[in-house]
């Protein structure tokens, strides 16, 4: 469905928002569905099946029913389920159908949507069909991306690696500065020593070497194309001591300063 126009969503007449009645249930019918169905609770508890598999379902519980599926559900009366549901079919070939059945966590954005998309057609809204086929796009990319998030262990990962990286561009962005491995980890919300542990795990050097190495790599360009001289440099990128800059330069690149211009 991802890849699929938002003109060849042709949405039915079966679409609502319904609070279900103490003794509501859906009967499971002989024949499949034809079409697909937007199935959501927004809040309640119940038992949803699904082709004889049962699934106890509450708040955020959604299901994408797929043709040929054969469907049944009740609920707890003291608890009735408050459900949204939408017929459609797609008029051409498909990849990437989102799962049949997830539970979502953050749901502002989809109840936003929805909401939207069942109001368009409680009346006779100028062009309701477009709008609503571009939401039903939406709400099939939103649950496409739910059912490709990756497990939390593994976002977690990803989301230190981002912040490690992001640390490392802003040393590489403020070399001048007095950076000290204390603060960059306060900047991560890391302890000095996991932080330190984590940079060299992920950038491959240690914090303080990053840290230096950057600053010559910029007093190089400064030497070579800002037609500054050493004391400039020095006095730019945060040494005090001409002589301590010079040495560290000779350490990092072979050469002296004096000798790059």
């Amino acid at each position: 469905m991802l890849h699929a126009s938002p003109s060849s969503f042709h949405i039915t007449p079966s679409l609502a928002k319904i609070v279900c009645e103490p003794g509501w249930k859906w009967q499971k019918r002989e024949k499949a569905l034809e079409n697909y169905d937007l199935f959501y609770v927004w809040s309640g508890e119940g038992t949803v099946f699904r082709n004889d598999e049962s699934f106890e379902v509450g708040k955020g519980s959604c299901f994408l029913f797929r043709p040929g599926d054969h469907t049944s559900a009740t609920h707890n009366p003291q608890k009735p389920l408050v459900l949204t549901y939408s017929h459609f079919r797609i008029n051409e070939p498909l990849s990437d159908i989102p799962l049949p059945y997830r539970r979502l966590t953050d749901t502002v954005d989809f109840e936003y949507m929805l909401s939207r998309y069942v109001r368009l057609f409680l009346v006779n809204t100028f062009a309701a069909q477009e709008e609503g086929q571009l939401i039903l796009k939406q709400l099939m990319i939103h649950l496409l991306r739910h059912d490709r998030e990756q497990p939390e262990e593994k976002k977690v990962s990803n989301q230190l690696t981002e912040v490690i990286h992001e640390i490392a561009n802003y040393v590489q962005q403020h070399p001048g500065k007095p950076h000290r491995v204390e603060d960059l980890a306060a900047r991560a919300g890391l302890s000095p020593r996991y932080f330190s542990i984590k940079f060299k795990e992920m950038i491959g050097t240690p914090v303080q070497s990053y840290i230096i190495r950057t600053r010559i790599e910029r007093a190089q360009h400064l030497l070579l194309h800002a037609g500054m001289n050493v004391t400039e440099v020095a006095d730019a990128l945060g040494y005090r001591d001409i002589f301590f800059f010079s040495r560290q330069f000779k350490q990092y690149t072979g050469k002296k300063p004096s000798e790059i211009r």
